[in-house]
């Protein structure tokens, strides 16, 4: 297999840090402590960093231009954001100026490096392995081309677009919500709301996204997800409010492990993993709650709670992530403009801890680190 050798190196630290993930409940003291997201403003996007204290509070450290344009509203998806694994670039998708932006991060500081176009209409989600980018488009106006777009991230932060790596999605105007890398970037899964498929794309040593392989989702409106770095992969289902897990395959077919894990809030839309891989974490839009669901060995579900109330959000709750020590989850609250972060019990709980207040209307995309 031809792998550049940058790519390699990078490779290898993402393996070897699988085995060193922390538990929740356990520090890293020197790790960087941030948390971004995103303003999807029409005049002008920008990325909003905020640094957490050792309890998990929150407070606003500014705000970068990203150099393109947002939409002034909720994209509908997860993956606005993105951060390469060691850290030292982060990438923002410009939505309506069809551009996707990298910033090299420097402790809490932002400093743009490139802004490209995303090789289709209204970029909604970005993944990055290693140093290879791609882009989910969501085609734009009714009838647009749904498509991925790849891209190489050089050393010095500047994307190249990969040649012949633009997939389209199972058809026009799918409704999609989230791209990401999976089986160690070997595959590429992306969820169609409007169809309910799940869409599996092959990778080859090149980096180049193969033909389209689609599945039918479990339940209707699959939306946000996560990937295991087992393989598994987890889906929410807004219409139903639930969570399904599946396994993912070389081939790019997956199984169905838990179909449709009703939660019995509203509108699950947005998914998170705790780092220590025991635990799911759904955030309901319609009800403003977050469900915890425990994952056995073997990629099953059950819920924390039997109402799958595990907490209660600020209004609205849209992009949750989990923060590198593995010790906080951090909810982005669109109605309240907010963002809340919860302490991870050692048994899925969560404590609320922080709020942060005053974010721009129509946000979207989360990282914490």
């Amino acid at each position: 297999m031809f792998i550049p050798q940058n790519l390699c190196a990078r490779s290898l630290l993402f393996s070897l840090g699988l085995i060193a993930l922390p538990l929740a409940g356990f520090a890293d003291h020197d790790a960087p402590r941030t948390v971004y997201t995103m303003s999807n403003a029409v005049d002008g996007n920008r990325v909003l960093v905020f640094t957490r204290n050792e309890g998990g509070v929150l407070k606003s450290k500014g705000s970068y231009p990203t150099g393109g344009l947002g939409t002034g509203a909720a994209l509908g998806s997860q993956g606005a954001l993105a951060m390469t694994r060691d850290g030292d670039w982060l990438l923002a998708v410009n939505a309506a100026s069809n551009e996707v932006s990298v910033f090299s991060v420097r402790d809490d500081v932002l400093v743009l490096t490139d802004v490209v176009p995303s090789g289709g209409k209204q970029p909604i989600s970005v993944t990055v392995d290693a140093n290879l980018v791609y882009v989910l488009n969501a085609g734009g106006a009714v009838g647009g081309a749904d498509n991925i777009t790849g891209f190489y991230l050089s050393d010095h932060g500047r994307l190249s677009a990969l040649p012949g790596s633009t997939r389209s999605l199972s058809a026009a105007n799918t409704g999609p919500a989230e791209i990401s890398f999976a089986l160690s970037g070997d595959q590429l899964v992306v969820t169609e709301k409007n169809t309910s498929m799940i869409d599996q794309f092959p990778v080859d040593d090149k980096g180049v996204a193969g033909a389209v392989h689609t599945a039918p989702s479990s339940g209707s409106t699959p939306f946000g997800f996560a990937v295991s770095p087992n393989g598994f992969l987890f889906v929410s289902e807004a219409a139903a409010s639930a969570l399904s897990s599946y396994q993912l395959h070389a081939d790019a077919s997956l199984s169905l492990v838990t179909g449709s894990l009703v939660n019995g809030q509203a509108a699950a839309c947005w998914v998170a993993l705790s780092k220590n891989g025991s635990y799911a974490y759904t955030a309901n839009a319609a009800s403003n709650t977050i469900s915890g669901y425990r994952i056995a060995a073997n990629g099953s579900l059950t819920l924390l709670s039997s109402n799958g109330l595990t907490a209660m959000a600020d209004q609205h709750p849209l992009d949750l992530a989990v923060s590198d020590d593995g010790r906080f989850l951090y909810s982005l609250n669109a109605n309240s403009q907010t963002i809340v972060g919860f302490r991870i019990g050692a048994d899925g709980s969560l404590s609320r801890v922080s709020d942060a207040d005053g974010l721009p209307a129509g946000g979207g995309g989360l990282i914490a680190r």
